[in-house]
């Protein structure tokens, strides 16, 4: 498990998982997450949102954080400022999760590193429908 970088490796990545918790994923049409998390979803993924302000988003019931999500998560994807990675980092190691995708923009060299170092497939500064729809699309 490492920081990834391979157009392979993100192919491989994004065939195999199914269920992708969604951190600051919003009900805001306009906003970068709700757009990405819909596209994901016509494509067939499933999407768990994860942002203590809503209650649902695209019809899925919302968790205030990774912690309360019910069943496994096979990716946890990042829509939220670099400052808070770190304790996200913390609680994907706490569930185990294979996967962590941190979209455009969103930099944390140290806590992708703990992430990589604890067995975690780290991808960051990518968008997921970008590197989808180039990779798979």
């Amino acid at each position: 498990m490492s920081m990834i970088t391979e157009d392979s490796h993100i192919r491989e990545i994004l065939a195999q998982v199914r269920r992708i918790a969604v951190i600051g994923l919003s009900s805001k049409a306009d906003r970068p997450s709700h757009g990405v998390a819909q596209a994901m979803m016509e494509e067939g993924y499933q999407i768990v949102p994860v942002n203590p302000n809503e209650n649902q988003v695209l019809g899925e019931n919302a968790f205030p954080d990774l912690r309360h999500i019910t069943g496994m998560v096979d990716m946890v994807d990042v829509f939220r400022a670099p400052e808070h990675v770190p304790e996200i980092v913390d609680a994907c190691i706490a569930r185990s999760v294979r996967v962590l995708w941190l979209q455009e923009g969103v930099v944390h060299e140290a806590a992708a590193k703990k992430a990589a170092d604890a067995g975690i497939d780290v991808i960051m500064d990518r968008c997921m429908l970008k590197e989808y729809r180039r990779l798979l699309g």
